[in-house]
């Protein structure tokens, strides 16, 4: 049994990973290459890779997307330490409405013209930092969605992800209260019943022990006269 209270916090905690780590916020310095749109197809599970901004989006099977394409700056920890190489980076440019993740993002088209202000060539680069939710995968055709782009001095700036830092410490807060509020329910509530009905067990079997006690005697009593 522990085993399995071990195994299912396990899921529970990978589950919760996996969530936080795409809808939560994310930070890259880059190098604006392009941008353009394209018409992307909706018909099939990949979908919930999409926003999702209006009510129409849920029926219609295909619709015009704009992506900007650039250069990123690699990283170490998560983000934390700059190397000197770079990797092809492609983000979407989509309104997430009022749907999850809750970015609440309704300005598509200022953000496109910001990332074309912003293209550059390798000899004369403009660096920028974009921010974005989302996983980058080539097989199902999924690409990190920008919110926001700024335009930053070097390619060797520091970012402190500081909506992430305080969105876990309220998370570890708010565990730890749900934690101590669960506690002294068990023990006012729980508790009390679990022995209340753990004693009532115990009647019960010394009820029955009895009466098979005086069921054998009885029986005893026959076998005796014999």
């Amino acid at each position: 049994m522990h085993r399995i209270k071990i195994a299912f916090r396990v899921l529970v905690f990978m589950f919760g990973w996996v969530i936080l780590h795409y809808a939560l916020p994310q930070h890259d310095i880059v190098r604006v290459v392009n941008t353009y749109q394209e018409r992307q197809d909706l018909n099939d599970w990949t979908r919930i890779f999409w926003a999702r901004p209006d009510d129409q989006s849920a029926t219609i099977i295909n619709r015009d997307v704009q992506f900007i394409q650039t250069v990123k700056k690699k990283t170490y920890l998560l983000g934390f330490v700059p190397r000197d190489t770079t990797e092809v980076m492609v983000y979407r440019n989509e309104d997430t409405g009022w749907s999850w993740p809750f970015y609440f993002k309704f300005d598509t088209a200022s953000l496109q013209t910001e990332a074309d202000d912003l293209r550059s060539t390798p000899e004369q680069p403009k660096w920028a930092v974009v921010t974005h939710y989302g996983w980058r995968n080539e097989y199902f055709s999924a690409f990190p969605n920008a919110v926001a782009i700024r335009p930053v001095d070097s390619p060797n700036v520091t970012i402190i992800p500081w909506f992430n830092i305080f969105f876990f410490v309220a998370l570890m807060a708010a565990i730890a209260f749900i934690r101590a509020m669960w506690r002294q329910f068990r023990e006012r509530t729980v508790d009390p019943i679990m022995d209340s009905a753990g004693h009532r067990v115990d009647e019960v079997q010394a009820d029955i022990a009895e009466s098979r006690g005086r069921i054998s005697r009885w029986l005893g009593t026959w076998r005796s006269k014999k």
